[in-house]
Order: C-alpha cells, then sequence, then structure tokens
C-alpha cells in the first residue's frame, strides 16, 4: 500500500517555527472563508477520553469541512482497555485512518506510542502538559483581531495549566510579544515549560514572566489582552482541600481594565461566571472568547491539512485578513 507523509502535532515542539506561522496564517484566512476540500477521500478518527465540547466539535466539524470523514470513539470503545498495546492499537488504526485526533488528558507519552508508525497522523487535542491545538487557535484569534501576533503584550491570570503552558511556548516564538503570567502559588507553569519557553523568547525576543501575587502596583499597563481559564481543568483534581481561597484573589474582574482599557478578554471556555472571571467581563464588549471558540474550527481544520504534507497548500495563498475589530473600544 502507497505509504503518504504525515506530520504529527503532539507538542509544540513538533512545529518549526515557520510550520507554527503558517499554521496560524492558514486559520486566519480559513475563517476569511473560501474553504475547499483538500482532505477529500481521508478518515480521520476521533477519540476523546475526556469531555469536549468545542475541541471535538471543532476537529469534527472540521475535517467535514474539508471533505474528510470521521470515525468517533468514546473512552471505553478501544482495546487498550483490555490490554492492547498502544503501539499495536496505533499500527492497526494506522492501516485504516488517515489522521487520529486524541484527547487523553494523560501522560502524552501514550499518543507518542500512536505516532511510532508513518501512515497516520496524531494530534493532541490537550494531555496533561500540554494543549498544543488551543494555542494555535488563541493565536490565530490574535491575528484575527490585531492582524499580528508580534509585539503584543499579554496578561494572563490563573492556573499555570495545560492552556497556558502551551500559550507561553507558543507565544514565546513571536518577536517582541511580552507574556505576563500571574499564577496562584504552587500552581505555577512548570520549570520546563518555563524554561522552554524563555530559551525561546532569548532566541526570538519574546518576554514570559511568572509571578505568583495579584499586587496592583506589579501588573503590566497597556496590554492588548488579558486571558483566563477555568480554575478546574478538565481531567484533573487539586490536592489542597483549600484551594479555592488560594486562587480566590486570581479572578479577573473589570478591575483588570484600569491600566489596561483596551484589551480584549480572551478565556478557552468553559468558562464558570463569578469563579475565575465576572459576568461584566465575560459578557462585557471588550470579550472575544467566544469568536476564539468559533476559531478554533478554523484552526483545526489548518492543523488538519498541515498533518497531512501531501494535502498541505500552505498560507501562501492568500493574505491574513486585516484586524476584525481594530481599534474597537
Amino acid at each position: 500500500m502507497k505509504q503518504h507523509p504525515v506530520r504529527h502535532l503532539i507538542s509544540l515542539d513538533d512545529l518549526a517555527d515557520a510550520d507554527l506561522r503558517e499554521v496560524v496564517e492558514r486559520g486566519a484566512q480559513y475563517a476569511s472563508g473560501g474553504v475547499g476540500r483538500p482532505l477529500e477521500g481521508l478518515v480521520a478518527g476521533i477519540y476523546f477520553v475526556k469531555t469536549s465540547t468545542r475541541t471535538r466539535t471543532a476537529f469534527s466539524t472540521a475535517m467535514l469541512r474539508l471533505g474528510g470523514a470521521i470515525v468517533g470513539y468514546g473512552p471505553g470503545d478501544l482495546q487498550t482497555n483490555t490490554g492492547e498495546t498502544n503501539e499495536d492499537s496505533g499500527r492497526v488504526l494506522s492501516r485504516m485512518l488517515d489522521l487520529l485526533v486524541a484527547r487523553t488528558a494523560g501522560d502524552p507519552a501514550e499518543m507518542r506510542q500512536w505516532a511510532r508508525q508513518s501512515r497516520m497522523a496524531v494530534v493532541n487535542a490537550m494531555s496533561a502538559d500540554e494543549h498544543p491545538t488551543q494555542a494555535l487557535a488563541d493565536l490565530t484569534t490574535l491575528t484575527l483581531h490585531f492582524g499580528k501576533v508580534e509585539g503584543l503584550r499579554l496578561l494572563y491570570v490563573g492556573e499555570g495549566n495545560n492552556t497556558a503552558a502551551a500559550l507561553a511556548l507558543a507565544l514565546s516564538r513571536y518577536p517582541g510579544v511580552e507574556l505576563y503570567l500571574r499564577t496562584p502559588p504552587g500552581y505555577g507553569l512548570s520549570a520546563s515549560v518555563l524554561e522552554r519557553s524563555r530559551r525561546q523568547g532569548a532566541r526570538s525576543g519574546a518576554v514570559v514572566l511568572e509571578r505568583h501575587d495579584m499586587d496592583a502596583t506589579a501588573l503590566p499597563k497597556d496590554v492588548d489582552a488579558i486571558y483566563t481559564t477555568r480554575w478546574q481543568t478538565t481531567g484533573t483534581a487539586k490536592p489542597d482541600p483549600n484551594w479555592r481561597h488560594v486562587f480566590a484573589p486570581f479572578q479577573v474582574t473589570e478591575a483588570l481594565w484600569e491600566h489596561s482599557p483596551r484589551a480584549v478578554f480572551l478565556h478557552d471556555l468553559p468558562a464558570h461566571r463569578g469563579e475565575e472571571v465576572t459576568e461584566g467581563v465575560l459578557d462585557g464588549p471588550l470579550s472575544i472568547a467566544f469568536d476564539q471558540a468559533e476559531n478554533k474550527l478554523h484552526s483545526a481544520m489548518a492543523v488538519l491539512e498541515w498533518c497531512r504534507a501531501d494535502r498541505w497548500q500552505g498560507a501562501g495563498s492568500g493574505e491574513v485578513p486585516s484586524p476584525a475589530r481594530a481599534g474597537r473600544t
């Protein structure tokens, strides 16, 4: 059987700088319309062990819109539950599927084992340590709104979870970006993510800084975007029974806009109003969280196309749309 070139996306480390930019730009192009059928005749497996509204729907819809077909799997459907090795499952699935999009919320090593074959691309739709496709959707959203990612200044408030990790690993590739993270004590980014982000920033000219307090005098001013995530990350539990007390000062409220009045608000959703964010912020005029959710579809289309190198049409065939709401106050 003829084998086609495939590319895995299990971590943002799997993307070279040029690939990262092309996938983001391609997602922005898909957001402007003109969808073709580059994946016609291909089949993607959609395997989600953990719950998902946006990511599962985005990748399923993306595959269909690109002309492909999907096979869905739930947490109890694969024979890994009865002892089959991940390597064997990957070898079998690769002889029937062209792509596999998986959310395990566990160790990404499982996905690496599935990827030990050359027929089927494997996409990480969220593991415990990183949510790479969320970061690509976030960068697509920033590109659509501001017309660029370079030089933007962002404030992230909340847990240093897999979304925050992916955001730091992605933004640190862009020149002039400043990412300020305010994470609760004991719930920050891992040392590995911080080191990788800062190493990339030293190369690109980006800055990634993390603190574990909400001292108003130390908060950055005039940021372009303020970002938070839910306090209870899918598939995880906090060992400290008093964790809410530790998290309480890190709620995103309207007060954060006193020094950044034009900042847009980002949230990867689902949101819990009154916990990590107030209703006034999430549903306010500067929130683009639901546009961000829609962009998961456009970004997923770009990811699926990129994973099939033989079908990749790149981002050079059109211009990135002009900022959708630039200058909005």
